[in-house]
């Protein structure tokens, strides 16, 4: 088995500074850290988890990064995790990336930095070269609703694939046939998924998703309203309105509000993402609930067993739908996650 001082022999540099780029040191240069990192794909080095208990006390505190912090599924699920890790013994310190990747990352650094005992990270988009050298560096790590592709660590998410398949299927029952999705980041796995998904169950029912009735957003109520504007101003504009976020249904209505339109008499409405007040809103909107809390205690479960040498596997559970009046349907009016 490989050790640091062949990395640093293959990468021509000293121990130290491959300990500094295991590490996500940000004093190391680019270039040392390419090499490093090649080095260590290449001998297939994996430091050793004992050895590095040894020199580093736990701290009994777990870092979390979340997306959005203003978006109150990542509120949610926050809660959550900090309810769960208290349970287990574990403080944690929270980072707000604001949908950032430089501040994604800044916070982990920072995190590491306070010398925490493993990360839990909601990833703001798909290609963090910190999040490898992290994965690499041996530092605890789940993903937790997001993901990167290529980084082998645990992820605990909800497939709402089946979910977004009863949407559409409701929605079609109702008689609609224009259905259009703002979108979230193509740089986000689950901006991509949920997309992809809608068009699935479009196509099995034998229905097309035209370009003009996609809208890209990243995930805030501003770009829904943007998204949405454009989807009205139409010659043929949709039907139905799917967000891929709350935030962004939330701007979404806004839009449809403006031009003095009905929900859902005029166009229906639906998001990805249910939310405690989503019941409150006028009318209340139907939407695909995750269930937040079991991700929460299922991410800092894995994460706990990561960091007491344990291998947990990735975790996936099913996301639901839940019918209120912005689609037009009878209500069920319940939540997955209680």
């Amino acid at each position: 088995m490989a050790s640091i001082k062949d990395v640093a022999a293959e990468a021509g540099v000293s121990v130290a500074t491959v300990s500094r780029v295991l590490n996500s040191h940000p004093s190391v240069s680019e270039e040392a850290r390419t090499r490093v990192l090649a080095a260590v794909e290449a001998l297939g080095y994996r430091p050793n988890a004992v050895a590095r208990s040894l020199r580093t006390a736990q701290t009994r505190t777990l870092g979390l990064v979340i997306s959005d912090v203003l978006n109150p599924y990542f509120t949610e699920l926050a809660r959550f995790v900090e309810e769960e890790a208290r349970a287990l013994g574990y403080s944690v310190i929270i980072g707000n990336a604001d949908e950032r990747p430089d501040l994604q990352d800044h916070h982990i650094r920072t995190l590491i930095d306070r010398r925490i005992d493993g990360l839990l990270v909601s990833p703001a988009d798909g290609g963090s070269p910190l999040m490898r050298d992290v994965a690499l560096g041996g530092t605890p790590m789940v993903f937790v609703d997001r993901w990167i592709p290529g980084i082998d660590v645990p992820v605990v998410r909800a497939d709402g694939t089946g979910a977004v398949k009863d949407l559409v299927a409701h929605l079609h029952g109702l008689g609609h046939r224009r259905l259009a999705i703002i979108a979230g980041p193509a740089a986000t796995t689950t901006g991509n998924e949920r997309v992809e998904a809608f068009r699935a169950a479009l196509r099995g029912l034998g229905l097309a998703l035209p370009d003009a009735y996609i809208g890209q957003g990243d995930f805030q109520a501003a770009s829904g309203r943007r998204a949405t504007e454009r989807f009205l101003a139409l010659a043929d504009p949709p039907e139905v309105v799917f967000a891929a976020d709350n935030l962004m249904a939330l701007g979404a209505l806004d839009a449809i509000r403006a031009r003095g339109l009905r929900v859902p008499d005029d166009i229906a409405l639906a998001a990805f993402d249910d939310i405690p007040w989503f019941v409150h809103t006028d009318p209340p909107i139907t939407a695909i609930a995750q269930p937040t809390a079991d991700l929460a205690r299922a991410a800092v479960r894995a994460l706990a067993d990561l960091i007491e040498g344990r291998s947990p596997q990735s975790v996936t559970l099913p996301a639901r739908l839940v019918v209120r009046r912005s689609s037009g349907g009878a209500a069920t009016n319940q939540r997955s996650d209680r």
